[in-house]
């Protein structure tokens, strides 16, 4: 594989390392930073990667590799680098399988901190939040487990300090470690916040006293802490959703930086909001209660209207993205979309559009299955013509588990004549593994890399290589968040086609085809093809 290619691959995965493993789990390529001073990354290749993990760690290592297959890619998996004796890093790893680099493996490794110690490499260290929250799913999901439930809050006042005194004070932070997560459901149940906070999960009926135990342990260290704990019920039955989103709710709002005194209280009060948010929600798709607005996006050599992106505009809320996030991690978000399609359709389809063009979003939750794909190819059937004046933008917020399904159905609809764009490039982990294994028709380069462009060479690199990698593939490039001259200048200069941001305009109630400039020659206001 050329270098340029590992290289971007490396770039938009937002990760720490990147390695490619053999079937077997063995390093044959390795870039970024290792896990500590004496691994640097070179080193790594030759090692098996489940031979430097925790015995628990390289189990699960094994099992996902095991059940992955080409063109599919993990969830976020947990693991735990031994950093030499006594010394573990906590990391995130991804895994993801390119059917042309097959049975080789993609892997992109994000650290959670800087290695610490603990009194046993192969004991059961506490858990990240991501990794806290796929725990709670599994045990509230399970219908041969009706334990009541809580969740508990644990902050340590003084355990930082002593993190950063010593060898006594490292010590000391992995015994507390071991007793939270020996207090926890089954001892392997309790995730770390933050550098003194800690949440877990806990049969009701356990009446240990945690906060005395921890206290004893800083005193036998010499070390003063000063341990407070409250807890929530949780419980099962009904809608498991429910408990979960709660779960997320506490871990991480009630609890974040600078968080409040009384997190238990907070916990109830999220449920409750939870509850009374989501079923406003379904509401907002069962009557189709709220607006689409549009924003143009330019053809940069010419500045004509090249299409618009319909955005969803909710009444009384935090905001959409908030709104849309919380449709997502309550599987509310398939019927959502279709009804912002449904909307885009009929304005299309009023007297006056003319050749109009529409972009709608779809979550990649959406497209877990079918039943998206058949609902558009149904809504569009009565007039098929229509379909070539739609685009979709598959977004990352929620990622596409298994590729060649969804590039399955997103061919379905190309072969409609719908084009496909992926949203968002370079804000997610597998930006880069959905341009190489779906088949699509444009992406949009994220904002991020987009603001400021005239001052980050680095980030204009970066786009450059996307460019050329794109026209390669005959993908169509859209850039977003353009805000000034002179920045569409230097995307139009690197090869960029379109551009979306408010120097063309911000999303309106009606589509604005006549964009007001102060250069008219470079933007004609007219509506051209897709072409």
């Amino acid at each position: 594989m050329p270098m340029r290619t590992r290289l971007l691959g490396l770039a938009f995965a937002s990760a720490d390392l990147l390695i490619e493993l053999n079937a077997q789990g063995g390093v044959v390529f390795a870039l970024g930073s290792g896990p500590h001073a004496d691994l640097p990354s070179e080193r790594l290749i030759g090692l098996s990667l489940p031979g430097i993990l925790t015995d628990a760690s390289a189990e699960a290592l094994r099992a996902a590799l095991a059940d992955l297959s080409p063109g599919r890619r993990t969830t976020p998996l947990e693991i735990h680098l031994v950093c030499g004796e006594h010394r573990v890093r906590r990391a995130t790893a991804r895994l993801f399988q390119l059917p042309d680099l097959a049975p080789n493996i993609s892997c992109a490794i994000q650290y959670e901190g800087a290695p610490y110690r603990v009194s046993n490499v192969d004991s059961s260290p506490v858990l990240t939040p991501v990794a806290l929250l796929e725990r709670a799913r599994q045990v509230l999901t399970d219908p041969a487990d009706a334990r009541p439930l809580a969740v508990a809050f644990v902050d340590v006042e003084g355990l930082e300090a002593a993190a950063a005194s010593g060898e006594a004070g490292e010590r000391l932070v992995a015994r507390v470690e071991a007793a939270i997560q020996s207090a926890s459901l089954d001892g392997a149940s309790a995730g770390r916040l933050g550098a003194e906070r800690f949440a877990m999960l806990k049969d009701r009926v356990d009446q240990t006293d945690l906060v005395g135990e921890v206290r004893e342990l800083g005193r036998s260290e010499g070390i003063e802490l000063s341990p407070r704990a409250s807890e929530a019920a949780i419980e099962h039955g009904g809608e498991p959703l429910n408990a979960l989103r709660a779960l997320r709710f506490a871990v991480e709002g009630c609890l974040a930086d600078g968080g409040l005194e009384k997190p238990e209280m907070s916990f109830q009060a999220s449920l409750t909001r939870t509850l009374r948010e989501a079923d406003a929600f379904r509401a907002v798709v069962r009557t189709r209660d709220f607006e689409l607005h549009y924003q143009p996006i330019v053809t940069l050599s010419t500045g004509a209207v090249h299409h618009f992106e319909a955005l969803a505009r909710f009444k009384a809320t935090s905001g959409p993205a908030n709104t849309i996030r919380m449709a997502e991690e309550l599987a509310l978000i398939d019927g959502f979309d279709l009804a912002v399609a449904e909307k885009a359709l009929g304005r299309l389809r009023r007297p006056g559009a003319g050749l109009m063009k529409f972009a709608v979003n779809v979550s990649g939750a959406s497209l877990a299955d079918d039943r998206y794909v058949e609902a558009l190819l149904r809504m569009t059937a009565s007039r098929p013509e229509d379909r070539k004046r739609l685009m979709v933008e598959v977004t990352e917020s929620a990622a596409l588990a298994e590729l060649d399904a969804a590039n399955r159905r997103i061919s379905a609809l190309r072969a409609a004549g719908i084009k496909v764009c992926i949203d968002d490039f370079g804000a997610g982990a597998a930006s880069y593994d959905y341009l190489r294994a779906l088949s699509v028709d444009a992406v949009k380069i994220d904002g991020r890399f987009v603001q400021n462009l005239d001052d980050n060479p680095r980030s204009q690199t970066m786009i450059a290589h996307l460019v050329g990698m794109c026209a390669d593939l005959k993908v169509e490039t859209i850039a977003e968040m353009i805000e000034t001259q002179t920045v569409a200048d230097i995307l139009l200069n690197l090869g960029v086609d379109h551009g979306q941001g408010w120097l063309f305009g911000k999303a309106e109630a009606e589509p604005r085809t006549t964009l007001p400039s102060a250069e008219p020659t470079r933007r004609l206001g007219e509506v051209v093809g897709w072409a």
